[in-house]
C-alpha cells in the first residue's frame, strides 16, 4: 500500500497563475525525489454545507477558490525521507516564505494518509 500527503488550501483566484507555476515546480521537484505522483486540484463542485465542506474548511474569502493536492509515496517511511530532501531543496527555498506564497498558509490544511484500499 502507499502513502499520501493530502493539502487542502485558499488561492484568490487571482494569484491562480502564480500558485499554477509554484505548484508546477513544486511538483517536479517531488516526483524528481521519488514521489510516485503529484496532483493539484482546483474546486469545480464544492458547495458549502450546513454543517462542514471544503469552503467552510479553509475559511474560503470572497475571491477565493478551494485547492486539493495529493502527493503519492511508496510508504511513510519514503514520504520522509523524499520530503526531507523536498525541502532542503534550493529551487523551493523562496516558496517557503510565507510572504511571498500566493495563498494564506495559515488556512493551509495538511496531514499525511496510509492507504487501506488501493483498486
Amino acid at each position: 500500500m502507499s502513502y499520501v500527503d493530502g493539502f487542502v488550501l485558499p488561492v484568490p483566484t487571482k494569484k491562480m497563475a502564480e500558485y499554477r507555476k509554484m505548484a508546477r515546480l513544486a511538483g517536479k521537484v517531488w516526483r524528481e525525489h521519488g514521489a510516485l505522483d503529484y496532483k493539484e486540484c482546483v474546486a469545480d463542485d464544492v458547495k458549502p454545507g450546513k454543517y462542514t465542506s471544503f469552503p467552510q474548511s479553509v475559511i474560503l474569502k470572497k475571491g477565493e477558490v478551494v485547492v486539493f493536492s495529493f502527493i503519492v509515496y511508496k510508504s511513510r517511511a519514503d514520504r520522509d525521507r523524499i520530503n526531507k530532501k523536498v525541502m532542503a531543496d534550493p529551487r523551493l527555498a523562496a516558496m517557503m516564505d510565507p510572504k511571498k506564497m500566493p495563498f494564506d498558509g495559515k488556512r493551509l490544511i495538511w496531514g499525511g494518509f496510509k492507504t487501506f484500499i488501493d483498486l
